[in-house]
């Protein structure tokens, strides 16, 4: 074979036509093919045929009569309430009767557990909030947080944070007044503190209930500000106190606590004489001590320095505060934050301007040139030249 002929040989190619006479089943894709381009037409794809009138009628009965999610009315939500009420008194019972053998109280456990779930869809209805207290299970769910099992107690927690969400609540004033009022006569910001000291953050359903728990205050205080010092004397502002501590590590729920200390502090000087009572102006300067030389290292984190500046500036409207902020050296803290030059820097400034302001702040202004604040002070009036005028400068 010359080379000629081995550059024009060819191999020969598999006849992948279909033969006259086979059957479309034999290759279905491409008898799908066929009928498709048999629909062209050239003003396109030919009409799908239209249904009839019947057919129309069925296709709408049949969505009529699409089952929908079954409705709550009043006796639907007492027989639920009551139902709810026999499972706590049974869980109750067998807990009393077989204290030391929770094989024997499990499943009331479980029944009762579920019993609180199927609670959540008066969350859907809340005109129906009166029914709640009418028949006391607002006092039960209270009683129910401080349950020996957590999981309870958690779910109750989630319940309830569901209960009071705001943008439910304003769905009906009437019955969200009647659940914040019941609420509120059984001190349940008393029950909730109670109850966060048993929950361990390490564990992670009872880290959610904690922060289910400071949702629910801040659900309420939200709802009905004027109950923000109550709240604060029931022991919140105590344990807030401890959780913004630095020996605490920064997690969710210790920038949550620091958002609800704001929270109390901003509108009531009730709180205000509070927080300086318990000590907090120290605690607050001890906290931020740590960010005098270290800026935070998340957004949230920078987020809580800023939450504590806040509250620092809250407290300092308080006259009895600003002497409680000299005695606590919170005046050589903020101008040491002048001097480094880190994000506190601004914020700083803010709690000088309330430390110093009015005649209660004399004693501040005068401690403040005694340690040289002035010095620090000055810089931040002064305008960095630009690097282009420098050397402009440097040359004439």
């Amino acid at each position: 074979m010359d080379i000629g002929e081995l550059l024009a040989f060819q191999p020969d190619k598999p006849d992948l036509k279909r033969r006259h006479g086979d059957d479309d089943d034999d290759y279905p894709m491409e008898g799908a093919l066929r009928d498709t381009k048999q629909r062209y037409r050239r003003g396109g794809i030919e009409e799908a045929p239209k249904i009839s009138e019947e057919e129309r009628e069925k296709i709408l009965q049949m969505v009529d009569e699409e089952p929908e999610a079954p409705s709550l009315d009043d006796a639907g939500l007492r027989r639920l309430i009551l139902t709810f009420e026999k499972k706590v008194y049974k869980n109750q019972e067998m807990r009393i009767k077989f204290p030391d053998m929770p094989e024997k109280f499990m499943e009331s456990e479980i029944d009762l557990n579920d019993s609180v779930q199927e609670l959540h869809v008066i969350a859907t209805t809340p005109d129906m909030y009166h029914h709640l207290v009418e028949l006391n299970a607002v006092k039960s769910l209270l009683q129910l947080i401080g349950h020996e099992n957590t999981d309870i107690s958690i779910a109750v927690i989630d319940l309830l944070q569901e209960l009071t969400d705001v943008d439910t609540l304003t769905e009906s004033e009437e019955g969200a007044t009647a659940l914040i009022d019941a609420l509120l006569d059984e001190q349940i910001v008393a029950t909730l503190v109670q109850n966060l000291d048993r929950l361990d953050e390490n564990v992670k359903e009872e880290a959610q209930g904690i922060h289910n728990t400071l949702g629910i205050v801040e659900n309420m205080t939200e709802f009905r500000t004027e109950m923000c010092p109550d709240a604060a004397k029931q022991g919140l502002m105590q344990w807030l106190l401890k959780k913004t501590k630095p020996k605490v590590a920064f997690d969710g729920n210790k920038l949550y606590g620091s958002e609800i200390l704001a929270i109390l502090l901003q509108d009531t000087e009730e709180n205000r004489e509070l927080l300086g009572e318990l000590d907090g102006i120290d605690v607050l300067l001890q906290q931020l001590a740590v960010y005098k030389r270290h800026d935070p290292s998340s957004s949230e984190e920078t987020e809580f320095m800023e939450n504590l500046f806040n509250c620092l500036c809250s407290a300092l409207m308080l006259p009895a505060n600003k002497g409680r902020f000299l005695r606590g050296e919170g005046l050589q803290l903020m101008n040491l934050m002048l001097r480094e030059k880190k994000q506190s820097r601004f914020s700083a400034l803010k709690v000088l301007d309330h430390a110093m302001t009015g005649a209660e702040g004399a004693d501040n202004c005068a401690k403040f040139i005694e340690i040289l604040g002035l010095r620090s002070l000055f810089p931040l009036f002064m305008k960095t030249p630009k690097k282009t005028e420098r050397n402009s400068r440097e040359r004439t």
